[in-house]
């Protein structure tokens, strides 16, 4: 093999050029399938940011950033209406919302708001900074963008502490056996 043969592992110039290249075609891509302008910049950077942390392993990082981002536009999609506002729940007493054609059941009623409970337990777990994040993404529905600028952290650490959180609450929903 050739000395000119040989190439360079991709550094953060490529992921710059990819990031040039491609930024505007997957925003556009995820806010057609979110219908959210925030949530497609937050996939985007998302997207970005993953395939930084594992560059060296992503054979074709084309393709690899359109699937991340339809793949993440999708799963935000179906979360989209399974978050409640802590605040709504709270000042009305009333369930905030029916997503179902069918009225609940008092005991499925019952679980639900056991649920919510349990959710509110385990963000209380949080230390305070990761509970304002979740309040600040989740209450305020801010983007890490806004998140960042308001909190003065970088926006990757805003994912990053948002990421970890989320992921507390999850394992303490599930040692509750709230989640399965």
């Amino acid at each position: 093999m050739r000395a000119s043969e040989v190439s360079e592992p991709p550094g953060p110039e490529a992921i710059e050029e990819l990031f040039a290249a491609l930024e505007s075609p997957l925003l556009h891509s995820a806010l057609r399938l979110t219908g959210d302008a925030t949530a497609a910049e937050d996939i985007v950077q998302d997207a970005f940011m993953k395939l930084h942390a594992q560059f060296d392993s992503v054979r074709e990082p084309r393709r690899w950033l359109y699937r991340t981002v339809h793949n993440q536009a999708l799963n935000h999609r179906r979360q989209a209406g399974k978050i409640v506002s802590f605040d709504a729940a709270t000042e009305s007493g009333a369930p905030v919302g029916d997503f179902s054609d069918s009225p609940a059941l008092p005991g499925d009623e019952m679980v639900r708001l056991e649920g919510i409970g349990q959710v509110r337990l385990s963000v209380a777990c949080l230390d305070e900074r990761s509970r304002e994040l979740i309040r600040l993404k989740f209450n305020e529905e801010l983007s890490y963008k806004e998140i960042s600028e308001r909190t003065g952290l970088t926006v990757g650490h805003v994912g990053y502490l948002l990421h970890h959180a989320l992921k507390g609450i999850a394992t303490e929903l599930a040692r509750n056996g709230v989640l399965p």
